[in-house]
Formats: structure tokens, C-alpha cells, sequence
């Protein structure tokens, strides 16, 4: 079932009156319709793979009070590594099985020998990635001491298939998320009606932005060898807004859908593109997984603490981590890789914390050092976003290779100019409306405070107008294939 779909746009009404008007009078009830609606909502992918999340569940659930009732150590790191030890390799077996199996193939075929392959013919369990992640952080978080074990099965099962974020995160924490389900909510209006204006941009900039953007980009992307390198520039730059609309879209639905239901949920993007370098960037890019891999991977691999070598190791490692994360392809790895090489100058001179603030905060305008600050990130992440959308290692050098030959001087030519145009125009206004609304949480939070009524409901009736001028077929999310 997708955000963006007719049936999502009836579903979600119905679990809302049932949750504030059936069961808001009981907590428990409450949390049985969310996890009943959660596994619903699930099972609507593919009913199959709902058992894989429900036995995920169970095990870290009873592995998370063995861990909290352990009388010895022994005991404890067995229940630990239990399910780190089946978590990933489900991950693994999944995910990851058919390409270690071929490229042990076409490593060893470089020496001579030649073997058949043993492959699974296996489908990818839509958000196992996330829902993955959700109980390691739990348990890793009891067996550190960090939080208690949950006892209460259905309050555990909610925090992690919490039908919102579950197949596309935000990667939520224990910490912040199981609190919020164990005590009562009572029905904010503003929060909700904050929630339903989160969820308008979040459908503006998967709708209007990224699924118009995915066709252009699509189709030079997918004949690159067709056109120039200036078009090809122009095919990466539409993906840069495709992934970025795409992904912060379903996070600003999630995010939105979550606070109708008087849950907050973490914030996954804050303006990525108006960073002023790499590291910033990586502050405000799919915040919930940067962090998860900051405290569960790079702190306890000794962060920062050993010194300018250590620094260098433990981010390469979490940047590759990262890349292999998001799929089975060596384009993921280079991806990580180079933005690993791209955040080596502020590690080794220690300007990594330099931007902390929000670019041209309390200006309407930047400096022309942030504009070129702004223009150099935006340009190197541009680039690595060329091996992440690739089909593979030798298609991306090819694509590159294009890029820097003489056609890069050449007019971008494709078909669909007068489509070509309107998109240039929706891409400006977007922009603008992103940089105007930076210091929120999302680019039109503020625009009940800012703007007078009859003006603002015009903007939101524009708004809708878009979403429904441009509204199509029904595009999956790209980070559901992760």
C-alpha cells in the first residue's frame, strides 16, 4: 500500500476515527489497532514476508528480557548474539546471498575456473532493512544497559512495525519511540493539522517533484549511451531531485501520518542541499540511519577518540557500511566510498563541526562564499549520486566518461522540451519554497504564522492542484527497494 495511493487515502481515514473515536479510551486498545492496522498495511505487499516481521519481533522481544534477566554473562551474550546473529542473516540471506554468489563467480572466473553458481530465486521483504535495524538498536541498546527490556509484547511490536515508518523509516529508537506508546495521547488539534500540512508537501515533492523528475532521468539514465554529455549532467541533476523528493517525501508523509496519531516521530531530512560541505550534508541526509550508524558502529569502533588514523578507518568503514546497506551492487559501495573521500579533508583537519548552524540563518539571501560552498557540495554529491542510480560499475563509468568529453559543451537535447520547461519552473518554485522555509522542520511548517488566511489557503489549494494535475500512475518509493 503506497502513501501515495487511493487506497492508502482510505485506509488512513479509517484507523483514524476508529483510533480517536472508537478506542480513545483505552491505551491498550489503542495500540491493538495501531499494530492490527500496521500488519494490515504490511500484509498488503505481500502477505508472506508479514510472518518474517512478526518472528523478528517475537525473537528480539523474548531475546531483550533474557539479555535484562541474565544472572551471568554467558547467558546474556548468548541471547544477544542469538539475534544479532538470525536478524542478519535474514539480512544477509535476503539481500545480500545471490551477490556474494556471483561475485565469487566473477572473481574466480578471472583465474580460469569456471562454476555454476548455487542462486536463490528470492524476493526482497519490502523495509526489512528498517525494521531490521529497529530491534539491533533495541536490544544492543538492553544488552548496554542503556534502556530496560519491554515486557509488554504489543507495545513492543507497535515500536517496531509501526505502519508509518515501516517500510521506509525514519529508523526510530526505543529511547525516543516506545515512551511515546506507553502513555495515553490525547488528540492535539494544531499537532494533527501540522501533521495533514507535512503530509501535503511530503505528496508535493514525491507527486510534482520526484515522479516527474524520474522521467526525464529515467530515460537518459537508462540510454545514456544516446546522449550528449551536457544532457547527461542534466539526467543526473534530475535524479539528485528525484531521490531527494522521493525520499524526504515519504519521510514528510510518515512523519505527518505519525502526529495525527500524537506520536512524533525522528526527523530524517533538514534541507540536505543547502549544506555548505560534506559533513553537513550528512547531518541533514537521512538523519535517523546517520545517527544509527554513528552511535551503533562508528562510537563503539572508537569513534574519534584515537586519533587522526582512527577518524579516517572508522569513517570509511561507516561510510562503506552505508553504501552496502542501501543494495546488493558495487555502485552502492563506490557511492559510500566517495563520500568518504569527500568528508577526508574536514576529518583530517578537524572542520567537520564548522557548520552547525542553518546556512544564512535569519537572512534572506546567502554570502557569496556560501553560495559557493553551497554550489561545490551540491556539485560532488551530484556525482556520487551517478554511481548510486548506475545499473552497474561499468554503466557509471561509461556515464562519466560521456560527461567529460567534448558534448559536454554541446545543448542538452532531448525530447519533451515544452515538458522539459515546466519542470525547470516547478523545480525553481520548489527551491525557493525549501529555501524560504529552512529553519523549520519542513518547508511550509510555518506558514500558518507567516501568512494571511485567504493567501494561505490559496498556496494550499495550489498545492493540491499540482498534486492532482501531475498525479499518474502509482510509483513506487525508491528506498522501498532498500
Amino acid at each position: 500500500m503506497l502513501f501515495n495511493s487511493l487506497n492508502f487515502a482510505i485506509f488512513l481515514p479509517i484507523v483514524f476515527i476508529l483510533y480517536w473515536f472508537v478506542t480513545n479510551k483505552s491505551l491498550k486498545f489503542q495500540n491493538i489497532l495501531l499494530l492490527a492496522s500496521s500488519y494490515f498495511f504490511y500484509a498488503c505487499w505481500d502477505w508472506r514476508f508479514l510472518f518474517l516481521l512478526i518472528f523478528s519481533t517475537v525473537l528480539d522481544y523474548f531475546s531483550g528480557i533474557k539479555i535484562a534477566e541474565s544472572k551471568n554473562q554467558t547467558t546474556k551474550n548468548f541471547w544477544f548474539w542469538l539475534s544479532i546473529s538470525v536478524n542478519l542473516g535474514f539480512l544477509g540471506i535476503f539481500k545480500y546471498y545471490n551477490f556474494f554468489i556471483q561475485s565469487f563467480t566473477d572473481t574466480v572466473s578471472n583465474f580460469g575456473l569456471h562454476i555454476n553458481p548455487f542462486t536463490l530465486n528470492l524476493i526482497l521483504p519490502i523495509g526489512i532493512s528498517f525494521y531490521t535495524f529497529h530491534g539491533l538498536s533495541y536490544v544492543i541498546d538492553i544488552y548496554k544497559g542503556r534502556i530496560t527490556a519491554e515486557k509488554n509484547i504489543v507495545d513492543y511490536s507497535v515500536f517496531v512495525s509501526f505502519f508509518p515508518l515501516l517500510v521506509a523509516g525514519p529508523i526510530e529508537r526505543a529511547t525516543h519511540l516506545l515512551p511515546q506508546i506507553q502513555k495515553k495521547r490525547i488528540f492535539d488539534y494544531d499537532k494533527a493539522v501540522d501533521g495533514l500540512r507535512q503530509i501535503l508537501w511530503g505528496l508535493f515533492k514525491k507527486i510534482v517533484i520526484a515522479d516527474q523528475c524520474a522521467q526525464y532521468a529515467n530515460t537518459i539514465f537508462n540510454h545514456s549511451a544516446e546522449y550528449s554529455g551536457s544532457t547527461l549532467v542534466l539526467g543526473a541533476i534530475f535524479f539528485t531531485f528525484q531521490i531527494y523528493g522521493d525520499f524526504s517525501g515519504y519521510s514528510d508523509i510518515a512523519i505527518g501520518t505519525a502526529r495525527l496519531f500524537g506520536i512524533d516521530l525522528l526527523r530524517n531530512f533538514a534541507f540536505p542541499y543547502f549544506s555548505r560541505d560534506i559533513a553537513e550534508f550528512w547531518r541533514r541526509w537521512h538523519i535517523s540511519l546517520s545517527t544509527w550508524f554513528r552511535d551503533y558502529l562508528y562510537i563503539p569502533l572508537g569513534g574519534s577518540k584515537g586519533g587522526t588514523w582512527m577518524k579516517v578507518r572508522n569513517t570509511f568503514i561507516i561510510f562503506l557500511v552505508s553504501g552496502f546497506w542501501h543494495g546488493a551492487n558495487w555502485t552502492f559501495v563506490v557511492w559510500g566510498f566517495l563520500n568518504a573521500l569527500y568528508i577526508m579533508p574536514s576529518i583530517i583537519f578537524n572542520t567537520n563541526r564548522d557548520n552547525l548552524d542553518i546556512v544564512a540563518q535569519g537572512r534572506y539571501l546567502p554570502s557569496i562564499k556560501e553560495v559557493f560552498q553551497i554550489g561545490l557540495t551540491f556539485s560532488l554529491t551530484v556525482f556520487a549520486w551517478i554511481f548510486f542510480r548506475a545499473n552497474n560499475i561499468e554503466h557509471a563509468i561509461s556515464y562519466i566518461s560521456k560527461i567529460f568529453s567534448s558534448s559536454l559543451f554541446t545543448i542538452p537535447k532531448y525530447d519533451g522540451d515544452d515538458y522539459k520547461r515546466q519542470l525547470f519552473i516547478l523545480l525553481f518554485v520548489f527551491i525557493v519554497i525549501e529555501w524560504l522555509g529552512r529553519e523549520n522542520q519542513f518547508a511550509i511548517a510555518k506558514i500558518k504564522r507567516r501568512i494571511p488566511k485567504l493567501l494561505r489557503w490559496g498556496i494550499y489549494y495550489l498545492i493540491i492542484f499540482a498534486i492532482f494535475k501531475f498525479v499518474g500512475k502509482e510509483q513506487q518509493f525508491i528506498y522501498f527497494q532498500f
